[in-house]
């Protein structure tokens, strides 16, 4: 489908969000409430920035962005490049939340650069995925919360398995903002162990 005639397309760019995945935080949290007022929020892969849009107007707190790619300014949200699957970076990330003793919430919708090559795309996704979890194990509150964005294939009950280790309520869940032919999903885990 053409981006003009996408429906969560032309209600992003009506709204300012930098993209249609606002809509999909949006979503997310309205069903399982894991951003609340106040939260420090971690966004992984957050190029080019409508989820950390999001993160800060429903947090109203300190929001961080992390990616490979630039993220353009962004009123109140602090960015930086790094590379997710780079131990530095959890270092990185660490020193720039100490004041708030952690996260209160890691968020990733990051997405490999696609093959087309489905079982390596697939491979890809949870390479990604595997990051970010490690990263939300090292860098949550205990109780805090997390989501990510998955392709949905042979290694996602495995992955699913990892999160359902780490926290009290885990949840697979797929909003109405993602598109029909996608195979993405996303895993919410809240309350880390």
């Amino acid at each position: 489908m053409p981006r003009h005639k996408d429906h969560f397309y032309r209600k992003a760019k009506e709204a300012g969000y930098r993209s249609r995945a606002s809509y999909k935080l949006l979503q997310i949290n309205q069903k399982h409430n894991v951003i609340k007022k106040g939260d420090t929020v971690v966004d992984l892969g957050a190029a080019p920035g409508g989820w950390l849009q999001v993160a800060k107007e429903i947090s109203g707190g300190f929001v961080l962005g992390v990616d490979i790619q630039n993220i353009a300014p962004l009123g109140g949200v602090e960015t930086f490049r790094g590379d997710i699957t780079d131990p530095s970076t959890i270092e990185s990330i660490k020193g720039m939340i100490e004041k708030t003793e952690g996260a209160d919430v890691v968020i990733c919708d990051a997405s490999p650069n696609l093959s087309g090559n489905w079982s390596l795309d697939h491979a890809r996704s949870i390479d990604l995925c595997r990051s970010a979890l490690d990263i939300a194990t090292k860098i949550l509150k205990p109780g805090g919360n997390f989501v990510v964005k998955v392709f949905q294939g042979d290694m996602f009950s495995d992955f699913l398995a990892a999160v359902k280790k780490h926290f009290s309520f885990v949840k697979v869940y797929g909003p109405q903002a993602s598109r029909k032919e996608s195979a993405e999903i996303y895993i919410i885990g809240k309350g880390l162990l």
